[in-house]
């Protein structure tokens, strides 16, 4: 039997990059444990047909402009209510290969999303919270932000958002704000499955890896994340939690033959 939950008792939370992928899967989630959520995305019509399909509202934003993200978060405030807590999971991805073969324009747009977006994010935020001493925020991190990848722009930007989610943490505990990130593994989104069904990645070497022996799904994220903003969590701040099927404890393994099989 399902347990009913009320960890939000309507209060306000915001998921950029909310029209997809982890940010929907994490939205739905809110909603079910009764936070009021704000679906904010740059695609604008994505942000409002979401938002539609799952009983949000959407403020469609581009993180990278600080302005308009500030005007947006005001907006909430004004429309919605005082912003609770922010996912802020807004980003973009890069193609793998050589650095030296990658255009400088694809390392300047993944900084420019996956860390100077989070940190806009996350101070427009912040700072309301603050004010009114209360808050929580949950950054999106990466396993690569841990380990090594042939991405070269999001494995670095992904190391800054987690350590940025520490320094935040110190910032503002004594403010009531807590800070934390949350880093993926491998997550059946449409845009893996979408590179699994056309032969880009093989589904063995994404999963044979860790512990589990499968992907994460985007769901497991959210409820990772709702934990994280539930007053259940509310001494953790300023920690990464890896929700990654144990990629990360076990992917060495493959220097001894591999991860042990189910006996």
């Amino acid at each position: 039997m399902a347990i009913e939950r009320n960890e939000g008792r309507g209060r306000v939370a915001v998921v950029t990059g909310g029209a997809s992928g982890i940010g929907l899967a994490t939205a739905r989630v809110l909603i079910e444990r009764g936070w009021r959520v704000v679906i904010s995305d740059v695609n604008a019509d994505a942000a409002h047909e979401a938002a539609r399909a799952i009983d949000a509202q959407a403020v469609p934003v581009d993180v990278t402009d600080d302005a308009a993200t500030r005007a947006a978060f005001a907006d909430i405030e004004a429309r919605v209510g005082p912003i609770e807590a922010l996912f802020a999971n807004a980003g973009v991805i890069q193609s793998g290969g050589r650095p030296e073969e990658a255009p400088f324009e694809e390392f300047d747009r993944v900084i420019a999303v996956n860390l100077r977006g989070v940190y806009v994010s996350c101070v427009c935020a912040g700072a309301l919270m603050v004010e009114r001493g209360r808050g929580g925020i949950v950054i999106t991190g990466s396993v690569t932000a841990s380990r090594t990848a042939p991405l070269h722009a999001y494995a670095p930007s992904k190391a800054a958002a987690v350590h940025m989610a520490a320094c935040l943490a110190a910032e503002w505990g004594r403010a009531g704000v807590r800070v934390n990130a949350v880093s993926p593994g491998y997550v059946a989104t449409p845009p893996i499955l979408a590179n699994i069904q056309s032969g880009k990645r093989d589904p063995k070497l994404l999963t044979e890896a860790s512990a589990l022996g499968r992907l994460v799904e985007a769901e497991e994220i959210g409820r990772s994340v709702a934990f994280l903003l539930s007053d259940d969590a509310s001494a953790i701040t300023g920690i990464n939690l890896p929700v990654d099927a144990g990629w990360l404890a076990s992917a060495h393994l493959t220097t001894y033959g591999g991860v042990r099989q189910a006996r």
